[in-house]
């Protein structure tokens, strides 16, 4: 096997035609991207070449602002949830249901597979308002309150978002989650146990700092996924009201395939990959200082 591997025209052969898709799929497209960031126009009005004035255009838009602004408060606020509620039903699973807790993890992972599109018209009737009372404006009526336009405020709509992906996700992080839980060895949980640590001061001390590197992933994976939502937001509030629930993936779509700006679109999909670059390289610095304090 090493001598096969040493020698480059076997190397070439086996890895020559994964690397050439590759490049067709993946590389191919992101360097045309690039290429596009510094003209304006489309395939059928042409191109132009403007240099750096998407650049400029972006950070003087303020609906690109915008959308930074909502795409930065969702990517934060629900992948702080996410984390948190998945390793919450992690440590549930793990010392407390123990075996019983197949059909649980069964139950609470279910709505991760379920298409997009019929859990946000499941959520839209749960808090319509018009033309019909949704259920959830019902009960808010039958306590003695005014009902509320949910898609028609912009806190309201980012609180539904944020609810409705928080319910399809958490199952997948507590999965993930228990998966590093799990795997903490029994003896050292029993032997903080008899030097007193229980209750938060054990999930703190011991269980945390073990489980670290499964839930800095966890982290990675759910910052980076929530810079990217798309689909949910489509489908349930279509940006709106107006632009107020606009992420950046929705905003460089719209830019590039409804008013034809490749350019522009182009633009504004570079500074989302960029600012998902460098969040990932922050929680990437400060998981490394967490681990070398750990071990010292």
């Amino acid at each position: 096997m090493n001598k096969l591997l040493g020698d480059p025209k076997a190397v070439l052969v086996l890895l020559g035609p994964a690397f050439a898709v590759y490049s067709l799929v993946m590389l191919v497209p992101i360097f045309w991207s690039l290429g596009y960031t510094v003209l304006e126009g489309n395939s059928v009005t042409g191109f132009e070449f403007v240099g750096f004035d998407n650049f400029v255009r972006f950070f003087q838009d303020p609906t690109a602002i915008q959308a930074v602004g909502f795409t930065i408060r969702y990517a934060l606020v629900l992948t702080l949830l996410q984390v948190a509620a998945g390793y919450g039903l992690a440590l549930l699973y793990v010392f407390y249901l123990k075996r019983g807790s197949a059909i649980v993890r069964t139950l609470v992972f279910f709505p991760v597979i379920l298409p997009t599109v019929a859990v946000a018209l499941l959520f839209r009737r749960f808090f319509e308002a018009a033309p019909t009372t949704g259920p959830v404006n019902a009960i808010i009526e039958f306590l003695g309150g005014a009902s509320i336009d949910w898609f028609g405020q912009p806190d309201a709509s980012f609180w539904v978002i944020i609810l409705m992906d928080l319910w399809r996700s958490m199952g997948f992080y507590a999965v993930l989650l228990y998966a590093g839980v799990v795997e903490i060895p029994d003896d050292i949980i029993e032997s903080a146990r008899l030097d007193g640590a229980s209750g938060l001061r054990l999930v703190r001390s011991i269980i945390v700092p073990l489980s670290l590197p499964v839930l800095m992933a966890a982290i990675i994976f759910s910052i980076n996924g929530t810079l990217k939502v798309f689909d949910t937001v489509v489908a349930l509030t279509n940006g709106g009201p107006g632009t107020a629930t606009t992420p950046l993936t929705v905003y460089m779509f719209r830019t590039s395939f409804s008013f034809g700006q490749y350019g522009y679109g182009s633009t504004v999909a570079l500074m989302l990959s960029l600012l998902c670059l460098a969040v990932t390289l922050f929680i990437f610095r400060a998981s490394q200082r967490d681990l070398t304090k750990g071990k010292s």
